[in-house]
């Protein structure tokens, strides 16, 4: 009787020792996932702080420092193969202007229209007072504050034809012809020219 129940004792502790050893022996469950549900991986992804940019190295963009990354966007600053032999003196342009500004070369002019065209109003002043010189001094003034000015020109040639300076004359009416040939006046310049031409020829025969 002793002996049985010992064997039945036995018995009961294997059969429990094997039910613990298989329990902890078995995988675990997999845990379920209720980020998507809840949204908390959108929302963990909202609050991610942004990259920085002192956090990047360097090192790893693989470009020279100071070079663009993209070689479409870089500017060609360098001359064309032959402006060496095209413009030979470029270079010592801008050594050349105060030089070239000695005798009125090349000198620079102020741009004042409005004070030109007062100029004209005064020149015309004289002109009919027939003080021709106040006039020309003038209408030269305005050809300093506005170049090629078709009015200025045309009435400075008149002037010089008034004072008996026709070959001055002769080259303010071609001048005016150059900046307007179709020009209010063209016609008129035209004749004047025709005319003092042909009394300098006759001027010449005698």
């Amino acid at each position: 009787m002793r002996n049985l129940f010992l064997a039945l004792l036995f018995l009961s502790l294997c059969v429990a020792a094997s039910g613990q050893s298989s329990s902890s022996s078995a995988p675990a469950p997999p845990q379920k996932d209720d980020s998507a549900s809840t949204g908390k991986t959108s929302q963990h992804a909202s609050n991610a702080e942004p990259p920085r940019s002192d956090r990047v190295n360097i090192s790893d963009l693989g470009n020279i420092e100071g070079q663009s990354s993209s070689k479409d966007t870089q500017i060609d600053l360098s001359p064309p193969p032959d402006d060496d032999q095209a413009h030979p003196k470029s270079p010592n342009a801008a050594e050349d202007i105060p030089a070239a500004t000695e005798g009125d070369v090349a000198e620079f002019h102020p741009w004042d229209p409005h004070k030109a065209a007062k100029d004209i109003e005064v020149g015309d002043y004289y002109f009919k007072r027939k003080n021709y010189r106040a006039a020309e001094d003038r209408y030269r003034e305005a050809l300093y504050y506005k170049d090629n000015d078709a009015s200025a020109t045309y009435h400075l040639a008149i002037c010089l034809e008034k004072m008996n300076r026709p070959d001055e004359a002769i080259q303010q009416y071609q001048n005016y012809l150059k900046i307007l040939p179709h020009g209010p006046d063209a016609e008129a310049s035209t004749k004047a020219i025709e005319r003092l031409k042909a009394d300098s020829g006759a001027k010449a025969a005698k």
